[in-house]
């Protein structure tokens, strides 16, 4: 028995990083993470900001289905069946799962939990250090050793990094 199947969440990781899914993870959560830094300079209340994240994630995984299905019938000169473009669903699901996740320090601070403050900051911070991680993963999965992986991870992360420093530097 593999190492795989003697653990469900292993298993499941393994699988996720050896999808498409991947990709689009990391692209809601840069999508996110845009959101987050430009909500900064006016900080709504919690709720607002909550809201404006689960709206943006909802929007972009929606244009992604849109954009998707009339490139598909375009492609094949013919209507979508309904399988089509449930798959096109399923698909477009991790990209609202990475812009979405920052909305979960916001609805906790709308809770009390947290600070508003402090929910900026842990959006910001994870969703650079999930960029990072996956940037990292990739090199890893790739074959590359540990120091070239950490230097991909770096990399991927200095325009999330660069985003947020200039915007603490600018205010």
């Amino acid at each position: 028995m593999g190492i795989a199947q003697d653990r469900p969440a292993i298993g499941f990781i393994d699988a996720h990083l050896g999808s498409r899914d991947v990709a689009r993870v990391i692209y809601g959560a840069v999508i996110g993470l845009a959101l987050v830094v430009a909500l900064e300079d006016h900080p709504p209340p919690a709720s607002r900001a909550a809201s404006a994240l689960l709206a943006t994630a909802l929007a972009v995984s929606l244009a992604e289905v849109y954009s998707e299905a009339i490139g598909g019938e375009a492609r094949t000169h013919r209507r979508l069946r309904t399988a089509e473009l449930r798959r096109l669903l399923r698909e477009a699901a991790p990209v609202g799962l990475g812009a979405a996740f920052p909305a979960v320090f916001f609805l906790l601070a709308g809770l009390g939990v947290l600070e508003v403050d402090l929910a900026f900051t842990l959006s910001k911070w994870t969703g650079l250090g999930l960029i990072c991680l996956y940037g990292f993963l990739g090199a890893r999965l790739a074959g590359a050793g540990a120091a070239v992986a950490v230097v991909q991870a770096t990399g991927v992360g200095a325009i999330g990094g660069l985003l947020i420093v200039l915007k603490a530097l600018l205010h």
